[in-house]
Formats: structure tokens, C-alpha cells, sequence
């Protein structure tokens, strides 16, 4: 019984020794913990930069969109704010998971600018984010690493006191390329995109509101949202006899609601899928019909005939309408909807920071809060111009109907201002002379001369007409600008030469092909229904002073006016959610990402900026 026992015994022991190889290789242990799979280091490379390196584990990668930075939310106040991190291009991989996602199989370092104040070397706490998986089918879930990094002292402080990473930071830097002296040369500058996206990360949630309410403001006043204006003018005058200060204050109302709701929505859909969803509505069919629309609307206005819901439906909703066209309210916010889309195709800092912001951490609830705040404020003074308009607008009588057809005018011009961006700068004269001539001629004609009022509003019909036959001439004597249209009386200014660059690999060839020449090198993200980009070219790109600095650099354009796939892939090397963006190199290759220029830029400020993005000796600060 003994030796019956014992030889069970042997043979259970036996068998669990035989099954330990097996466990090894197919139990728990299989895959590595997270912190030994993709391990985590940084480095601070001068004062305002850091390297992050991502050590990963031959049999597992790293997702690319799942990196992001933050300081860490307990250091209250933060000791500095973090730029836009420059993270390498993976490989692609059609991934189980979510899908095909750039991936790093190897080792990946980051660089990320930091703003800070000068002064004494700093401590600086730092949340990694990442998410990893192993090629044999686990995902680990998303995790956050919290790191500090001691940041040596700037304007050439004493490093002998500093800890060792910071030693090893100034020794790196005295090794590294030339571009470490052009980066210090920068400190303490801050690219406006990034500042703002710093503040969403760190600062308050109320503040941030309140903040970004204010800089949307501040927008409603460019070139790429004031077609708003006729656009609710004209809807809130062709109410006709209904319009009372209520009225046009809840019509107005639920067309900025519209236009803050598509906005937000557009705007995370943008961030998540890394491209623009505004340039999808600028083909040019989408915009033909919809400057159609408001051709119609305005014709419309000018009495040819009356939109409206048959009479016998109009008859049934009567009760429940009182004063009220069934479906306009729903009418006027899809309008609004529209109109965030397809006329304020423009990106400008504040914009570009949000969504910069929802891409990196995923936040989507605080990045589409801003982008909500950031709305509303653009939209707050058409609420203002469409409630006065209840207040001004006659309500009876011959002024009333002469005001309908100046705004349809008015939607006549909308109209135009989007077909301009199809043809060719001639021709476009012409689309410019019919809303001046239809003025001039609806000023003279119902506007009686029977006071000093009516004979100055007739005068202004005499002008506007008198343009519109300049328009006329222009297109016969070869014009290309509105605002000067006979080429004779134009002042020619001299415009900079671009290469154009299509693809990813172009841009490649000719930064090489630069860095190997010794020039620093500009690339331009342009479209032709970009709004701000003809202002860059217009104002900016003339101006002596700019092209006195980009007179050794080498000037890129990509046009991704088409946004087909090469331009997606263009903008998505870069992180760019849309034109206009400037980036530029030094004369080592190495972007210099500090500098991006987003939106519109005067011409002195732009000056200096791009003096210290291509290397050059920098212009006087504003």
C-alpha cells in the first residue's frame, strides 16, 4: 500500500514537472507586463524640449494615435505648457482592434517643446499616455506612466548643479545637430495653436469656456464668417410682414445653434479621423448647388415668385403655427448647419488648437465643450444683427420691400463669393459685376430722389453701378483682382515663387534636396476655397519685408484644393486639419515645429516668425 502510494506519488510529481514548460509557454507568462513590454523614457535635449523614448519589446507595438502628453493635473499651477509633439510616421497595419492605424514595432522617440518661463532649472511632472499590443492577439488596455524630468536652468545657467538627467540633457545638446542652437534662439517663443492648446489642457474648464467664447468672438469678424451676415440678414428680412424683435431673435437663435452644433460635431469628427471634414463640402458641385440656393433665395426676394407650403397644408397647420410657416425654424438651423460646413471652411489657431487637443488625449467631451464655447461666440454677433433686424426693419409699405431686395442682393454677392473660387480669376470678374449692377440698379429705380437721403442713396446706386462697368472692363482688359479691376490702374506687386510638392515623397526630395544645398525651406498648405489663404497671398506673401527673409529659402506649396488621397497623406504627416498651415526647416532638414503658422498672419508679425523658422537673423517683436 506503501509503495503504491508512493509510486502515485512520483508519477503526480512527474507530471507536474513535465507540465511546467508548458505553462511557461502558454500560461499567465506568456505576454509581458505592460511596463517591461513598452518601456518609457525622457530626456530633456535643451531647456524648452524634451525627447520621449518608446523602447518597445520585439512581438508588440505601439498605436501611434494613442500617444499623448500632459502635465500632470496635481501640479497646480502648472510650471510650464507643452507644445504640439512631434511624433515620427508609423508603419501601417490593419489592425483587429480599431482598424488600419499607423504602429511602431520598434523604438520611437518624441520630441516635445515645452514653454516656460526663464529662469533656474525646473522639475517638470509628465503624463505619458499609450496603448500597446502583442502580434499574437492581446491588447493592453490604455495606460498613463508618470514621469519627472528636471529642465536645465535657460540662458546659459550654471549645469553643474543640475541632477543627471538634466547633465545629460546639456552634454546630448553641445553633440547634437545644429538645429539645438536655432531651437534656443526661440526661447521663449510659442506658437499661438500651441499656447492655446496648452491652456485647454491645464487650465480650469469654466476659464477655458470663457476663453475660447471670447477668441470665437474675435473670429466672427474674419473674412470666412462674415458671409454669415447677408445669409441671416437675408433669411430674417424675407419673413416679410412676420418680423417682430421676437421673432428674428428666435430665428436667429436657432441658426447660431445650428451652426455651433455642426461645428462641434464636424470638429471631433475631424479630430478623430485626422482630416478636415469642412474640405469634404468644398467639391465644387456641393458648391454650386448650394450657391444656387441662394440664387433662388434672392430671386426670391426680388418678387419673381414666393417660397411657401401649399395653401392647403398651410390652411391645416394655421392653429398650431399663429404667424409661423410650419418647418421654418427647422429650415433655418439646417441652414445654419449648412453654413458652418460649406462657408467657414477656414482654419485658424484657436480652431487648430482644439482640435489638436481632441487627436492626442481623446477628450472628447472637454475638446467638443470648447469647440461649443468657441461657436456660440462666433455666432453671438450674428444674434445681435439678426435681432436688430427685427427691430429696424420697416413693416409696412414700399421701404420694406426695397430693403427685401437689397438683401437679396446682398445673398447674391454670398453667391458669388463661393462660384469666384471655381474659375479663373477673370472670369470671376464678371460673377463680381451682376450683384453690383442688380444694386445699382434696384438703388436708382426704388429709391425716390425726394429728399437729401434719397438722393444719397441713389448716389451710392451711381457708384455701385459705376463698378460693376469697371468689372466689365476688367474682364475685357485681362483683370484678375476685384478690388482693382482695370489692370492698367492696379499696382503690381511682386508675388513669390512656390515649387509645387504633391505627395509625401516630393516634399521629402525637396527638403533633402534643400538641407543638401545649405537653404532652409518653407512648404505652404494652400486651397482654392480657403478663404484666408488668398488673404496670405494678398497681404502677407507681398509684403517687402517677408520676402526679404524668404529671399534664400527655398518655397513649397501644397495645393490640397482636390483633397484627394495624396493631400489626406500630406496633412496627416504633419497633423494638420486643414489650410492655410505654414511649416518651416532649417538648413539642417529638421522642421522647426515652434514656428507653424495657422490661419491668417499679418505681414510684420509673419516676418519675424518665419526669420526664426528658416534660421535667419529674427525681425524686431511687435
Amino acid at each position: 500500500m506503501k509503495l503504491k502510494q508512493f509510486l502515485l506519488t512520483c508519477l503526480g510529481l512527474y507530471f507536474a514537472l513535465a507540465a511546467l514548460p508548458s505553462q511557461a509557454q502558454f500560461g499567465e507568462s506568456e505576454f509581458l507586463p505592460p511596463d517591461q513590454a513598452f518601456k518609457v523614457e525622457v530626456f530633456a535635449e535643451a531647456a524648452d524640449r524634451l525627447r520621449v523614448d518608446f523602447l518597445v519589446t520585439p512581438g508588440y507595438y505601439l498605436y501611434q494615435h494613442r500617444l499623448n502628453f500632459k502635465i500632470d493635473a496635481a501640479a497646480d499651477p502648472p510650471p510650464a505648457t507643452l507644445g504640439t509633439p512631434d511624433i515620427p510616421a508609423g508603419e501601417w497595419k490593419e489592425d483587429e482592434f480599431f482598424g488600419r492605424q499607423q504602429v511602431y514595432h520598434e523604438s520611437v522617440s518624441v520630441t516635445l517643446p515645452v514653454s516656460r518661463a526663464p529662469g533656474a532649472a525646473l522639475e517638470l511632472p509628465l503624463v505619458v499616455g499609450l496603448q500597446g499590443c502583442a502580434d499574437k492577439g492581446l491588447c493592453y488596455p490604455p495606460e498613463k506612466r508618470r514621469l519627472k524630468i528636471m529642465l536645465p536652468a535657460t540662458s546659459g545657467a550654471d549645469f553643474s548643479g543640475a541632477s543627471p538627467e538634466a547633465g545629460r540633457s546639456a552634454a546630448s545638446s553641445n553633440n547634437s545637430r545644429s538645429s539645438d542652437s536655432m531651437y534656443n534662439s526661440l526661447t521663449p517663443f510659442i506658437s499661438e495653436q500651441d499656447r492655446l492648446a496648452g491652456l485647454i489642457k491645464s487650465r480650469s474648464l469654466p476659464l477655458v469656456l470663457a476663453t475660447f467664447f471670447g477668441l470665437g468672438l474675435l473670429l466672427a469678424f474674419t473674412p470666412c464668417v462674415l458671409p454669415m451676415v447677408p445669409i441671416l440678414s437675408g433669411i430674417i428680412a424675407g419673413q416679410g410682414s412676420q418680423v417682430t424683435t421676437g421673432r428674428a431673435f428666435a430665428l436667429s437663435l436657432t441658426y447660431v445653434m445650428g451652426m455651433a452644433v455642426m461645428n462641434t460635431l464636424a470638429g471631433v469628427a475631424a479630430a478623430a479621423a485626422g482630416q478636415q471634414i469642412q474640405a469634404l463640402f468644398q467639391q465644387p458641385w456641393i458648391i454650386i448647388l448650394f450657391a444656387l440656393l441662394f440664387v433662388v433665395l434672392a430671386l426670391s426676394m426680388f418678387g419673381l415668385f414666393n417660397i411657401q407650403l401649399p395653401a392647403a397644408l398651410q390652411t391645416r397647420l394655421a392653429d398650431a403655427s399663429n404667424r409661423q410657416q410650419a418647418g421654418t425654424f427647422g429650415g433655418v438651423a439646417v441652414m445654419g448647419a449648412l453654413s458652418a460646413l460649406i462657408v467657414t471652411a477656414c482654419v485658424a489657431p484657436p480652431l487648430f488648437a482644439v482640435l489638436a487637443v481632441i487627436a492626442q488625449t481623446g477628450d472628447v467631451v472637454r475638446g467638443g465643450s470648447v469647440l461649443f464655447a468657441m461657436s456660440l461666440g462666433m455666432g453671438a454677433p450674428l444674434l445681435v444683427i439678426g435681432t436688430s433686424a427685427g427691430r429696424l426693419l420697416p413693416k409696412a409699405g414700399a421701404w420694406m420691400d426695397t430693403v427685401k431686395k437689397f438683401f437679396g442682393v446682398l445673398l447674391l454677392a454670398v453667391a458669388v463669393w463661393m462660384l469666384a473660387r471655381l474659375v479663373v480669376e477673370r472670369w470671376a470678374l464678371l460673377l463680381w459685376a451682376v450683384p453690383a449692377l442688380t444694386g445699382a440698379m434696384l438703388l436708382w429705380r426704388e429709391v425716390k430722389a425726394k429728399s437729401l437721403a434719397g438722393w444719397a442713396v441713389r448716389a451710392g446706386g451711381v457708384v455701385l453701378g459705376a463698378y460693376g462697368l469697371a468689372l466689365l472692363a476688367g474682364v475685357v482688359l485681362g483683370g484678375k483682382d476685384p478690388l482693382s479691376p482695370i489692370p492698367q490702374f492696379a499696382t503690381e506687386s511682386k508675388q513669390l515663387e512656390f515649387r509645387l510638392v504633391k505627395t509625401v515623397d516630393d516634399l521629402d526630395r525637396e527638403i533633402a534636396a534643400a538641407a543638401a544645398a545649405g537653404q532652409p525651406a518653407m512648404l505652404d498648405f494652400y486651397a482654392d476655397w480657403c478663404v484666408s489663404c488668398k488673404e496670405m497671398e494678398r497681404y502677407t506673401f507681398t509684403d517687402a519685408e517677408v520676402q526679404r527673409v524668404l529671399a534664400n529659402v527655398v518655397l513649397l506649396k501644397a495645393d490640397v484644393t482636390a483633397n484627394d488621397e495624396a493631400d489626406q497623406a500630406l496633412l496627416r504627416r504633419f497633423e494638420i486639419f486643414g489650410p492655410p498651415t505654414i511649416a518651416f526647416w532649417g538648413r539642417d532638414g529638421i522642421e522647426n515645429k515652434a514656428t507653424r503658422v495657422v490661419g491668417f498672419m499679418k505681414a510684420e508679425e509673419f516676418a519675424r516668425v518665419a526669420s526664426l523658422g528658416t534660421g535667419g537673423s529674427p525681425a524686431p517683436a511687435l
